[in-house]
């Protein structure tokens, strides 16, 4: 009985570090900015995503869906929301200092409005957006 309770105590101890790795390395390389461009991976994914696909400034606007899908698709295996709810944040003139995509729509407000859903908005890279890529 006493080696049960020892297994069980080493587990527990297991699992506390294991996931202690695991949040520090959610928070450094997922949850934080990189300090070279100060753009988290998912903004990173749909900016490059746009570039490569040619959604460009000097071009017509296309729908949010369109890209989110195309990020999930190539680049960003994860849910549909977080993709939208970071390229909304990237057109937003009170989050962001340099809008990096330009979005037509309603992509919310400063009173914390939710941004309309993907398939009523459309987007595109702003100009400031051409030179980080």
């Amino acid at each position: 009985m006493a080696e049960n309770l020892n297994k069980e105590m080493l587990l527990e101890d297991l699992m506390e570090d294991r996931f202690g790795r695991y949040s520090k390395y959610i928070i450094q390389d997922r949850a934080l900015p990189d300090a070279r461009d100060g753009v988290k991976p998912v903004q990173r994914r749909i900016l490059y995503a746009m570039y490569h696909d040619g959604n460009t400034f000097d071009k017509a606007y296309r729908k949010s869906a369109k890209t989110v899908g195309l990020v999930i698709g190539n680049y960003h295996p994860h849910g549909d929301s977080s993709v939208y709810e970071a390229m909304v944040r990237m057109s937003q003139t009170w989050k962001m200092n340099v809008p990096l995509i330009d979005m037509q729509g309603n992509n919310g407000s400063i009173d914390d409005d939710p941004a309309a859903a993907m398939r009523y908005t459309e987007a595109r890279l702003s100009a400031f957006a051409q030179h980080l890529c």
